[in-house]
């Protein structure tokens, strides 16, 4: 029973500590795909913490469980975990909620995951409405859509093919290597598949609202995954461009005369800044050593599970 309070205890202390740490890293704007990497550990190690305690807590309430989990284990690696006599009431309580939760998570992930295809299938049918297929027209057969707008704007449309439009305005205003910044910048969404991480996260947050760590999670997806997209351009186009062609598709939306924090694109002025000073990125070795330490996160609930039972054998 230790093993899964402690595999309880080490979730909860990662999902309350976890976002206070990361929001103090200074080096999150400068590399949001480690960023992003960093966050998908912490986040894994909960869930794997949750999980592994889960298990431990049902094979110590019931035999038919601890039958199928320790079936090939000799008899010193149940005494190791205390599992040679029932755990009590506790570790069926404990391991029934943390299955309701896991329940739970599932079922809100398949929630999202199907609003979000409602959604691009109602943008698709707008799509056609807006834009109808001509005679001979394959379907989903461009990649490109230019739809007439007084409105600058461009989306990446994800699917099955996924699909770029761009509206006749946002065509006007942008020129030569601004268009292909932003071109750029939305198939830097659509390689790295941003639209899963945001449909994980959102799931989670919308799931357990109370949980710091899933709340925080959502929040930095969306702001990293358009960071991560702009690098992706200014790699090949310069900050400049990229920054300029921002400016130029929302300068009329109000966005930069908003008072900070405030709207639905709340982050453009912060994104326009960041581009413009050009802060230089984190030496390789920096970046190589802080991927490997996130890459050991959710081991060491593994590793504490599997203690133990090693220590036995041992």
């Amino acid at each position: 029973m230790w093993v899964s309070l402690a595999l309880l205890l080490l979730g909860v202390l990662t999902a309350l500590t976890a976002p206070r740490l990361l929001a103090r890293a200074d080096w999150a704007e400068r590399e949001p795909v480690v960023a992003l990497w960093v966050w998908q550990c912490v986040v894994a190690a909960v869930l794997v913490s949750f999980a592994l305690s889960m298990t431990f807590s049902a094979a110590a309430a019931w035999q038919a469980v601890r039958g199928q989990v320790f079936a090939p284990a000799p008899r010193a690696v149940l005494e190791a975990y205390e599992l040679s006599t029932d755990g009590g009431p506790w570790s069926a309580a404990l391991a029934v909620v943390l299955a309701a939760g896991g329940l739970w998570t599932g079922a809100m992930l398949g929630r999202e995951i199907g609003l979000a295809r409602a959604r691009r299938r109602k943008r698709r049918d707008d799509l056609l409405v807006r834009a109808p297929q001509l005679p001979g027209e394959e379907p989903d057969g461009g990649r490109l859509v230019v739809l007439e707008g007084e409105r600058p704007d461009a989306w990446w449309l994800p699917g099955t093919t996924p699909r770029l439009v761009i509206t006749t305005a946002a065509l006007r205003r942008l020129r030569g290597r601004q268009l292909d910044a932003l071109l750029a910048h939305e198939q830097g969404h659509a390689r790295a598949r941003h639209d899963w991480l945001l449909h994980c996260s959102g799931a989670l947050a919308s799931g357990f609202p109370g949980i710091p760590v899933f709340t925080a999670f959502r929040e930095e997806m969306h702001r990293l995954v358009e960071l991560a997209a702009d690098d992706v351009a200014s790699r090949r186009f310069g900050r400049l461009t990229v920054a300029l062609a921002l400016v130029e598709l929302n300068e009329e939306r109000g966005v930069f005369a908003a008072p900070p924090g405030t709207g639905p694109e709340a982050g453009l002025p912060q994104r326009v800044d960041r581009l413009l000073t050009a802060a230089p990125r984190l030496p390789a070795v920096h970046r190589l050593r802080l991927t490997a330490t996130a890459a050991l996160v959710p081991a060491v609930p593994v590793l504490i599970a599997f203690f133990p039972g090693l220590a036995a054998l041992g």
